[in-house]
Order: structure tokens, then C-alpha cells, then sequence
């Protein structure tokens, strides 16, 4: 399985979180075996219930287990480690070996999952009101939320520019952001990450509104420019992102001076930390 083709999309049933990934490839689901198994088991300890569970079922010759697949997931403490997956349909045949009163309502969750993503092709719209349900989830206000669908929007607008103008490959899009990111904030996307804290997560969704809106400023300068001047190639562009990033420096500027702090920030919307084993392990 090729997990930089997945998409980890974290669900609830009843407050609790169960980690899913989207297969873009395959169109479907794979859900965290040991995630649905202490739900339906309420077991304190689900892991090792799971690999009872699964040792049972290997001796059984249940080829459920067989159908399983290991990807790195994110753990409740931040760090990512090899968890069992299975698709819906195996999952299902996993939850009749767990007699509970929770399995036909995770059940239904599930067979609600598996149509999701078959609404969202006749109906986009029902993707947005996902997304937006989830940051309110998360705790995000409702300024934060209309903001950052709004810069959802405003960055396809100006990649369907860069594309107008001879953009093609990823890398090319990459430093053309970059350029943007380093004029206004004075660091890639890359160092803006690390300094917010951050790994695999959305910069843009660990922002807060300033921030949001400086980097929509940017990015809209940048947009506007391009679509008028329509610079061809990457080295032309460049020049074009770098005039819309220090469109959104100087106005970050003259904003810092009258708050008298700086709008960059540390800051972040996680609830937990990134902790480096090598140094756990040197000290």
C-alpha cells in the first residue's frame, strides 16, 4: 500500500476519535482495527485485546486477518506508529467476532463512512460542510473557519494561474510558495512549520487569523499580478511572487509597529507535543 497516495481523515463515533485513511487510489476506507475493537469491546487496554483477537482468529483460518494492512498512524501521544487497518467490509467481519452491545451502532457508523465519499462526487458541497464541521469540532471560531475556506478557495484560484503560465510540476509549485512564505514571514513554509512546532500538520490550519490573512494577502497579490503581467516559466514567476509576498511583508510591517509584537507566532492548535527520542535516549 502506498501511503503517500492516503489521506488520514481522524472520525468520531460517540466523542471518540477513530483514525481512518482515504485511499485515493482504490476509492475506499481503512479504518484502525485496534480503534474499532476497544470501542466495541470497551476494553482498557484494546491493543492487546485486538492481538488476542487476532491470534484467535489466525488459528480460526479467518482470512480477515490476512486482508489487514499495517500503516504508520498517528498516536494519541503525536508519534506515528505501524497500526492494523482494515477496509469496511473486513471490518465488519471483524466486529461479529466481538460480542457487544456497541456493534451494530459502529456498525452503522461504518456503513455511513463508506458512503460518504460516493455523496461527495454527486454533491461537493456536502465535502465543504465536512470540512467545516470538523475545524468546529477542533474548536476553530467561526471568523478562523470563513477565513481559511476562503483561502482554500484563493489558493486554487492562483494555482490554476501558475499552471496558465507554464507551471507543471510539483516542485515548481513548491518554490514558488516558498517564495511567497519567505518574503512575508522570512521563512519557508518548511522552517514556518518547525517553528510553529509542527510535522506532518497544516500549517495553515495551526494560523491564527492574522497570520491567515497575511498569507491570503500574499498569495492574492501574487495572483493578481500574475494573471495581469502573465510571466511564463519559473524564473519569471519567481520575480512575481516574490513582488505579492513583499505586498503582505510591508503591510505586516506597518501592523507590527502600531501592535507593537510580532504577528508570526509560535503558536499552534495542538494538544500535544513532539518529544525527540534521540535526546529521551542521550540523557
Amino acid at each position: 500500500m502506498n501511503q503517500e497516495k492516503m489521506q488520514l481523515v481522524n472520525k468520531l463515533f460517540n466523542n471518540e476519535t477513530i483514525r481512518t485513511v482515504w485511499d485515493k487510489e482504490q476509492e475506499k476506507y481503512y479504518v484502525s482495527v485496534v480503534d474499532i475493537v476497544g470501542i466495541v469491546s470497551e476494553s482498557k487496554e484494546p491493543r492487546k485485546y485486538w492481538n488476542k483477537l487476532k491470534q484467535r482468529l489466525k488459528e480460526e483460518g479467518n482470512e480477515t486477518v490476512t486482508n489487514c494492512h499495517q500503516l504508520k498512524l498517528k498516536a494519541p501521544d503525536g508519534k506515528y506508529r505501524m497500526t492494523d487497518v482494515c477496509d469496511i467490509e473486513g471490518m465488519f467481519r471483524i466486529i461479529e467476532s466481538v460480542p457487544s452491545k456497541n456493534a451494530e451502532p459502529i456498525k452503522r457508523w461504518l456503513a455511513h463512512l463508506g458512503s460518504e465519499r460516493i455523496d461527495e462526487v454527486f454533491d461537493p458541497s456536502i465535502a465543504m460542510q465536512r470540512a467545516i464541521d470538523l475545524y468546529r469540532e477542533k474548536g476553530y471560531d467561526e471568523g478562523w473557519i470563513s477565513k481559511r475556506i476562503k483561502a482554500l478557495q484563493d489558493r486554487k484560484q492562483l494555482t490554476d494561474v501558475w499552471k496558465e503560465n507554464g507551471i507543471v510540476e510539483d516542485k515548481e509549485y513548491a518554490i514558488l510558495t516558498n517564495e511567497i512564505y519567505k518574503t512575508w514571514s522570512g521563512m519557508t513554509a518548511k522552517e514556518y512549520k518547525e517553528y510553529k512546532g509542527l510535522r506532518k500538520e497544516s500549517l495553515r490550519d495551526n494560523m491564527d487569523s492574522l497570520e491567515l490573512i497575511l498569507t491570503d494577502l500574499s498569495e492574492e497579490a501574487t495572483k493578481r499580478i500574475a494573471s495581469k503581467q502573465k510571466p511564463q516559466g519559473l524564473k519569471e514567476n519567481i520575480k512575481i511572487a516574490h513582488k505579492g509576498g513583499n505586498i503582505a511583508k510591508m503591510t505586516r510591517n506597518e501592523l507590527e509597529k502600531e501592535l507593537k509584537e510580532s504577528i508570526v507566532t509560535k503558536d499552534n492548535k495542538l494538544n500535544y507535543e513532539y518529544i525527540d527520542e534521540k535526546l529521551l535516549e542521550s540523557k
